[in-house]
C-alpha cells in the first residue's frame, strides 16, 4: 500500500484539530449532485450552501445528474470544489465518486462488456486494459472514485446481479478483480481513480437469490470463498474503498459489523483505506433491519463498526449524531479516526494541490477509436462457443441466404449490463455507437448474401403473433441465426440486474417456444444467448446444433458476434459459471464438497451435474496436452509446486486455450472441495504450434481453516489436474506436502505462469 508523507499527516492533524464536530462529520457524508441541481438542470448556489457549506466527504457526480456530456461533467466537478475551497471555513476538496462497472457512467463513455463476460475472457491483462481507458476518461471529467469492481462469488444465478460479477470461483475472481484494481490505480495516485470493493461480502448467496435478503454462510466458507477475492485486492491490489453490504450474516447486518469492517479488513488484513456505505445503508439499520431504534442509533452502530462514509447524504450522520456524541454517548476519536482515513485519501490523490481539471478538450479522451479496438476485444475474447455440432460454426460469408430472428437480434440495449450509461439512464437513443448483431452480420457477409430479419418475440412478452414471420423468414433461408436471451437494467421492465432476481432460470416469455418453431423448419438454427446471468436451456443443448454464449458484449456487440459466427475470429471464452440444467440445482458450483458428487447424491428426474460446466468453452481448432512435470515430488511447506505441460494446436486454424490448473487435497482435517482452480493461461496458438505452460504455485495457496479455525496447511498428498474445463481434464499427477505449518496471514495469492515456446 502506498502511505502518505510525514508532512501530510502533520497536515491531517491540524486540520482535524482546527475542525468542529460538525466539520468532521460533514467529512464523512456523500452527496449526489442531483440535490446540488436548481429546476434549471444547473448547480445551484442556494443548493450547494444548504448541502456543501460544511464541507462535505463525498460527491457522486453522473449518478445523481441529468444527462450531462462529459465536458459539462467536469464543469460541475470544478465548480464544487471551487465552492468548497472558496466559500468552506476550512476548504477541503471533495472526492469525487462515480460507477464504472463496464465503462465510465457518463454520455459518450466506453462500452465495455459487463462484468460477467470480461471475465470469460479469463484475461486479466485486457481487465487492466479497459479499467486503464476507464481511470483516463473520469479522471478527465474530474472524478477520482469508482463503485466497481463486484468481487461477490457467484454461487446463485438467480441473484439479478450475477451478470455485475466475476464468476463462480474466488481465484478467478480475485485475478480478474485485482487487475481491475490495479488498472483503474495507474502508476500515479495522482492521475489515479480508487476502485471500491464491493459488496463486503457474502451478498451474492442469500435466501432464494434475493437482493438484500439473508445470508446464512459458515466462517469457514465465508472465509476461503467469499471473503478471499476482497483479501486479495486488498493486500496485492492496493485497493483503498470498500463499500458495505446491504444484508445480514447470521443476524449482523454487514453496515454494523465490526468483526468484518474493522477486526478482518483493518486487523488481518491491514486495510488503511475508507469504508462506504452502499446507497442508504446506514439508515437501513433502523428501517430494514431493525437493530437500531432510529437515525442516531444507526449512526452510532455502523461508524463503530468502521464504516467511514454515509452514502448518499446524511441520514444518519446528522445533527442528532453530533449532539449524541457531544453528550459523550459516542466516542470523537472514533470520528476522528474515520476523517483521518478519509482525509489521507486526499492527499494520495493530490487533491489538496489541485482538485481541479482542465474542460476544454474532456470528449478528446472519451470512445476514441483505439478505445473501441479494446472493446471490441474484449466482446470476442468473452464470447464462448458452448456447442458445435457437425462443425455448423464457423458459417462461410457467401451463404445465400440468413435468418435472424429473435427479440435481442436488434436491440442494442439489451447488449449492455445494467450500470452502462445507456441503460443506467434509461435513454431512447444510445449515449455511444452500439453495434446490434443484426448490423454486425450484415457488416460481415458478402453483399450478395440476403439477410432476413424478423424478431419473433419480446424477451418477456406472451405474445406469438409475431412467430409466423420469423418462422417465414426461417424456412426461406439457408440457415437461422436465434438472437436470444435476456435483458439488463436497473428496472423493472427487464430479466437481469439489481433487484430483477429470479425464481427460474429458463429463457424468459415464449422465446423457447419460438426456437421450437424455428427448430421445425428443418433448417440449422444456430442460438446466440444474450443475457446476464446463465440460463437453464436444456432443449436448446439437446436440439439446436450450435450455441454460442455472448453474455453482454458492449458497444462493439455485433461485430465481435459476427465475426466468430463467420470465422473472422476463433472463439476462446470460458464459462466463468457453470450452466444448470435446472434452477432445482442451486447452489452447484464446480469447487463443491466430494459428498456434493457421491454417487447416491443424485435427483429423481435430472442429471446431477450442470449442463455446461464452469471453465467450458469450445474452439473451431483441437488442442493437445502433454508432458506434464510437477516438481519436487515431495514439497516442504514453505516452498514451491513448479508444474510444467506442453499445449499443442492441433488443428488448422490459429486459436485460443485457457489452460486451467486444479488441485484436490486428497485427505484433510476437514472436508475439502473436490477440485479448486489454482491457476490459468490464456494462449493464442497458431496451427501445429506448441508451447510450454509453467506453473510455479506457492505452497501457502493450498492453506485452508482446520478444524479450529486456524489456516494452515497440512501435509498429505495433492492431486494435480490440468485441462480444458474443470470437467475437462487432459493431465493429472500428483505430489506430497511433507510438513504441516500455521499460516497465520496470507501473503502470497498467486500462481505465477510462464509460456515458453517449446
Amino acid at each position: 500500500m502506498l502511505e502518505i508523507t510525514e508532512q501530510q499527516q502533520e497536515q491531517i492533524e491540524e486540520l482535524l484539530a482546527r475542525m468542529t464536530l460538525e466539520e468532521k462529520v460533514a467529512q464523512l457524508t456523500g452527496v449526489g449532485v442531483g440535490a446540488l441541481l436548481g429546476e434549471d438542470g444547473k448547480l445551484s448556489r442556494t443548493q450547494m450552501v444548504e448541502h456543501l457549506g460544511g464541507g462535505i466527504g463525498q460527491i457522486s457526480i453522473s449518478a445523481g445528474a441529468t444527462e450531462l456530456p462529459p465536458e459539462r461533467t467536469a464543469e460541475n466537478a470544478n465548480s464544487i470544489q471551487r465552492f468548497l475551497a472558496e466559500e468552506t471555513r476550512l476548504g477541503i476538496p471533495a472526492i469525487v465518486n462515480d460507477e464504472c462497472l463496464s465503462g465510465f457512467t457518463c454520455m459518450g463513455a466506453t462500452t465495455f462488456p459487463q462484468a460477467i463476460g470480461m471475465a470469460a475472457t479469463w484475461s486479466p491483462e485486457l481487465s487492466r486494459q479497459m479499467t486503464t481507458i476507464i481511470r483516463q476518461q473520469a479522471r478527465a471529467a474530474g472524478s477520482h472514485l469508482m463503485y466497481s469492481p463486484v468481487l461477490e462469488v457467484a454461487w446463485d444465478p438467480r441473484w439479478g446481479r450475477t451478470e455485475e460479477t466475476l464468476g463462480e470461483d474466488p481465484y478467478l475472481v480475485s485475478r480478474m478483480a485485482t487487475a481491475f484494481v490495479q488498472g483503474l490505480r495507474g502508476d500515479d495516485w495522482r492521475q489515479g481513480i480508487v476502485a471500491t470493493l464491493k459488496h463486503y461480502v457474502g451478498y451474492s448467496l442469500t435466501e432464494g437469490g434475493r437482493n438484500c435478503a439473508p445470508a446464512h454462510i459458515g466462517p469457514r466458507v465465508l472465509r476461503e470463498v467469499f471473503l478471499l477475492p476482497f483479501q486479495v485486492a486488498v493486500k496485492e491490489g492496493g485497493a483503498e474503498s470498500v463499500m458495505a453490504a446491504y444484508h445480514d450474516i447470521d443476524g449482523v447486518p454487514c453496515a454494523a459489523s465490526k468483526e468484518l469492517l474493522t477486526d478482518i479488513l483493518r486487523g488481518e488484513w491491514g486495510f488503511k483505506g475508507i469504508v462506504v456505505a452502499d446507497w442508504g445503508v446506514v439508515a437501513m439499520l433502523y428501517s430494514f433491519h431493525y437493530t437500531a431504534a432510529d437515525a442516531t442509533e444507526a449512526g452510532k452502530q455502523a461508524l463503530a463498526a468502521g464504516l467511514d462514509i454515509e452514502n448518499p447524504g446524511a441520514h444518519c450522520y446528522t445533527e442528532g449524531f453530533i449532539e449524541a456524541t457531544k453528550r459523550g454517548e459516542f466516542r470523537e476519536e472514533i470520528v476522528d479516526l474515520s476523517v483521518r482515513r478519509h482525509l489521507r485519501l486526499k492527499f494520495l490523490l493530490g487533491l489538496f494541490d489541485d482538485p481541479y481539471v482542465p474542460t476544454g478538450e474532456v470528449s478528446k479522451v472519451f470512445d476514441m477509436p483505439e478505445h473501441r479496438a479494446v472493446a471490441l476485444e474484449a466482446a470476442r475474447r468473452s464470447i464462448t462457443l458452448l456447442k458445435n455440432d457437425g462443425d455448423l460454426l464457423p458459417l462461410d460469408k457467401n451463404i445465400k441466404s440468413i435468418a435472424v430472428v429473435g427479440p435481442n437480434a436488434d436491440d442494442t440495449h439489451a447488449l449492455l449490463g445494467d450500470y452502462a450509461y445507456t441503460v443506467y439512464r434509461r435513454l431512447e437513443g444510445d449515449a455511444v455507437k452500439i453495434v446490434s448483431v443484426l448490423e454486425g452480420i450484415r457488416n460481415c457477409v458478402s453483399a450478395e448474401c440476403e439477410v432476413r430479419y424478423a424478431p419473433g418475440c419480446d424477451v418477456t412478452g406472451i405474445s406469438t403473433e409475431g412467430f409466423a414471420e420469423a418462422v417465414r423468414a426461417a424456412a426461406d433461408s439457408d440457415v437461422v441465426i436465434a438472437v436470444v436471451g435476456g435483458k439488463s437494467a436497473l428496472h423493472e421492465n427487464a430479466t437481469s440486474g439489481e433487484n430483477l432476481d429470479r425464481a427460474e432460470l429458463n429463457l424468459p416469455g415464449v422465446q423457447e417456444d419460438l426456437l421450437k418453431e424455428l427448430h421445425q423448419t428443418g433448417k440449422p438454427v444456430i442460438v446466440v444467448l444474450v443475457n446476464g446471468r446463465p440460463l437453464t436451456i436444456p432443449w436448446a443443448a439437446e436440439n439446436v446444433p450450435a450455441i454460442v454464449e455472448a453474455w453482454l458484449p458492449g458497444e462493439e456487440s455485433g461485430n465481435a458476434v459476427a465475426e466468430v459466427l463467420f470465422g473472422d475470429y476463433n472463439p476462446g471464452g470460458k464459462l466463468p459459471v457453470s450452466l444448470l440444467r435446472t434452477v432445482g440445482q442451486v447452489p452447484t458450483p464446480y469447487n463443491r464438497r466430494a459428498s456434493s458428487t457421491a454417487s447416491w447424491a443424485k435427483y429423481v428426474f435430472t442429471e446431477r451435474e450442470p449442463l455446461y460446466p464452469f471453465g467450458h468453452g469450445l474452439s473451431y481448432t483441437e488442442f493437445a496436452y502433454g508432458n506434464l512435470q510437477i516438481t519436487p515430488q515431495q514439497v516442504g511447506s514453505e516452498e514451491e509446486i513448479r508444474i510444467t505441460c506442453e499445449v499443442q494446436n492441433t488443428g488448422d486454424r490459429t486459436g485460443d486455450e485457457v489452460v486451467q490448473l486444479y488441485i484436490h487435497d486428497l485427505v484433510a482435517s476437514v472436508t475439502r472441495p473436490r477440485k479448486e482452480l489454482k491457476g490459468f493461461q490464456r494462449l493464442t496458438l497458431q496451427p501445429g504450434e506448441k508451447k510450454t505452460v509453467t506453473f510455479v504455485m506457492p505452497v501457502e495457496l493450498l492453506a485452508y481453516y482446520d478444524i479450529d479455525m486456524n489456516l494452515v496447511v497440512e501435509p498429505g498428498e495433492f492431486e494435480v489436474m490440468v485441462g480444458s474445463s474443470s470437467e475437462d481434464i487432459r493431465l493429472e499427477g500428483t505430489f506430497e506436502l511433507m510438513h504441516k505449518r500455521e499460516i497465520g496471514s496470507r501473503s502470497r495469492f498467486l500462481t505465477e505462469v510462464s509460456v515458453t515456446s517449446s
